[in-house]
């Protein structure tokens, strides 16, 4: 039995809680919110975040990161992806540096570019080694790991003794967890798939029709692997679970938050007005603009990413971005 904390209660959070619960180990949950912490304590039920599922009796809940953080043998990061530097930096004062830090939060970083688990290494530097830090990534709707529906994760980390770690504590028979030694190829692939959820959120509002999703789905794949590539990733990772896999859950679920940003745009509405209607966090959003950010840097063409940021960030009709896609310059499909 390992010591579990998980920093997030979201349906994310909540459904990993248990995830690890089912597979032996002592879990605890931090939440900012006090009303949180006493209902999943008392009525285990978290009631903001898939409150109709019944918690195990066994996960405690804190809204004290310290007291959550005692004797621990693992950290597993929920929380929303621009939320985590801020996070880890008001723990690390409270590690010893034995724990096995992990983070389930998918973006790529504003300012800096960094993947989740870089901003990690950076921020706990002096403490936690590099090592010590992977991810858990992979096609993994909340809403349907807390039904106990099967479903598959990579696990992937700076040292394989830490990737089997983390392999080794989510995996039930209903929560499959693979390896895999590239995880920045994991990251991008787990991040950028966002961005063309969004994108296909957009042609269902619009209702353009299967074959723009189809031609959406494996276009936004070359984009991934482009940008993976450019960052040092295996081309194979883009075929797994956290490539291919994750796109085509995201870009067709109806659980995918980022999904119904798109379509609510194809339909018409404003991104501030979608937002405010929203309790939960659509990843893509920002991820769509360090993505676009970091290619016009590094000038890499990711053309379905550079409509999503038009069309996010500067209010261009989604039929014109839609055009411009389709009117580009002739090319071979393969071409890197």
């Amino acid at each position: 039995m390992r010591n579990v904390t998980i920093l997030g209660a979201g349906s994310f959070g909540t459904a990993l809680a248990t995830v690890l619960d089912t597979a032996g180990n002592n879990v605890q949950i931090w939440a900012r919110e006090k009303e949180v912490v006493e209902s999943i304590n008392n009525h285990h039920v978290n009631p903001s975040y898939i409150s109709d599922i019944k918690l195990p009796e066994s996960i405690k809940a804190y809204d004290d990161l310290e007291q959550c953080l005692r004797d621990q043998d693992m950290v597993v990061f929920a929380t929303p992806s621009h939320a985590l530097r801020e996070i880890a930096a008001k723990i690390k004062p409270c590690l010893d540096g034995h724990e096995i830090l992990v983070t389930v939060s998918k973006g790529i970083e504003n300012d800096t570019f960094k993947t989740m688990s870089q901003v990690l290494i950076e921020v706990m530097e002096g403490v936690t080694l590099e090592d010590n830090i992977g991810v858990l990534y992979g096609p993994s709707h909340a809403e349907e790991v807390s039904h106990l529906k099967p479903t598959t994760v990579v696990a992937a980390a700076y040292s394989t003794r830490t990737a089997r770690l983390i392999q080794e504590a989510f995996l039930t028979p209903m929560f499959r967890v693979y390896l895999n030694n590239d995880i920045i190829g994991v990251e991008i692939g787990g991040s950028v798939k966002n961005i063309m959820a969004i994108a296909a959120g957009v042609i269902d509002g619009a209702e353009l029709g299967d074959n723009a999703k189809a031609a959406l789905i494996t276009r936004g794949l070359h984009e991934m692997k482009r940008m993976g590539m450019m960052m040092g990733a295996h081309s194979d990772t883009f075929s797994g679970l956290t490539g291919m896999g994750d796109l085509i859950v995201t870009c067709t679920s109806k659980h995918s938050r980022n999904r119904y940003v798109g379509n609510q745009i194809g339909l018409g509405k404003k991104l501030d007005e979608i937002i405010q209607s929203m309790n939960m966090v659509a990843e893509g959003i920002k991820t769509a603009k360090s993505v676009y950010n970091w290619a016009n840097r590094n000038n890499v063409d990711m053309p379905i990413t550079a409509a999503v940021y038009r069309v996010l960030f500067e209010d261009q009709d989604p039929k014109d971005a839609l055009n411009a896609l389709m009117t580009r310059d002739p090319k071979d499909e393969v071409s890197i």
